[in-house]
């Protein structure tokens, strides 16, 4: 299994949260963040805000649903026809152990 970890815009996760749930994708787990990336920010005049809103949406699939997943976050998630600086990144790790809470159930 793996972990597919995407931070967005946040004006984007409705619609990729819709379209993974329509492609048989329901469980995720969304959380507002701020961050910045590799420009560290936005100027705008002389402020800089360097802590920008974005969103990170966590789901775990199969092995084999990786790239369905990815793909639906990057069309949805992307600015216009090319994307655009900001428009977020998908960070994909392996998932060695899975414990249901409530039942102390082992299910990986």
């Amino acid at each position: 299994m793996l972990m597919i970890k995407a931070i967005v815009r946040p004006e984007k996760s409705t619609e990729i949260l819709e379209e993974l749930a329509s492609a048989g994708f329901p469980a995720v787990t969304k959380l507002d963040v701020v961050g910045r990336g590799k420009q560290r920010g936005v100027q705008v005049g002389n402020i800089v805000y360097d802590e920008i809103p974005k969103e990170m949406i966590i789901i775990v699939v199969e092995d084999a649903e990786k790239d369905d997943v990815v793909s639906i976050i990057i069309k949805h998630a992307k600015t216009g026809e090319n994307g655009s600086f900001g428009d977020g990144k998908i960070f994909i790790n392996p998932v060695e152990e899975v414990y249901t809470i409530s039942t102390g159930e082992k299910l990986l």
